[in-house]
């Protein structure tokens, strides 16, 4: 029994300890082959701080430098969108009165003309041709057709006086070119009267107005005679068209 237990001792001494593995590091492929060494004291004391020169800008800055001469202008943009009307202003002070006017400038006409003599109707219509000129500035009233022309277009005020004649109609019309405005109008009557017409009308240029007897339907005539001037025809300009 004591050689058996000798035995097992023996054994047991004679068997090795188990060896240590080697140890390794763990490195990158970059890295070198031996583990890195801890850096010694002596290095660490000796480094020296890293030294950076930083330099301001500002105090190297110069003097402000002459203006340049102006570019050439560049090309005019697209125009913008028209904007919102704007809100009406106050109005303003009343001006000073203008200057007159140059006389020679100043629109006018006007006529007044008379007739002598009695008239009496045909089996056409009779234009009143007249023989007496009162006014007649610029010869606008043309006496031989017995018709006003109108060189200033506007407004005119024209008038008709006629005397009648005892027992025999009265028939006018005033005419604005070829057609009847107004008619002046007696019946046949044992006495005779002082008939009148009055109209304003507006005129273009070269528009014609006239007095017409009217035809023969019946007895018609107006009354004058050598002395006196029964018969009157006016006319003038009351506002030239702007």
């Amino acid at each position: 029994m004591l050689a058996v237990f000798l035995l097992l001792l023996a054994s047991v001494a004679s068997v090795p300890p188990p060896s240590r593995p080697t140890p390794r590091y763990c490195r990158r492929c970059c890295d070198h082959l031996d583990p890195p060494l801890s850096p010694a004291p002596q290095a660490a004391a000796n480094h020296m701080p890293e030294i950076r020169t930083i330099i301001n800008m500002t105090i190297l800055k110069g003097d402000k430098g002459e203006r340049g001469d102006r570019g050439t202008p560049g090309k005019a943009g697209v125009d913008g969108p028209l904007g919102l009307r704007g809100v009406t202003g106050p109005k303003g002070s009343k001006g000073d009165t203008g200057a007159p006017g140059d006389p020679c400038k100043i629109q006018q006409s006007s006529f007044s003309v008379g007739r002598r003599k009695a008239l009496h109707s045909a089996d056409h219509y009779q234009a009143l041709i007249f023989d007496t000129v009162f006014v007649n500035p610029g010869e606008h009233f043309n006496m031989f057709k017995g018709k006003f022309y109108c060189f200033v277009p506007g407004v005119y005020f024209f008038n008709v006086n006629i005397h009648t004649w005892n027992f025999k109609e009265t028939y006018l019309h005033l005419m604005h070119n070829e057609r009847p405005q107004v008619i002046l109008y007696t019946q046949p009557s044992d006495r005779s009267i002082m008939q009148s017409q009055s109209v304003m009308l507006s005129l273009e240029l070269n528009d014609e107005v006239w007095v017409r007897l009217y035809k023969r339907q019946r007895d018609n005539a107006i009354y004058s005679d050598d002395v006196d001037v029964y018969i009157t025809f006016n006319g003038h300009l009351v506002a030239p068209k702007v």
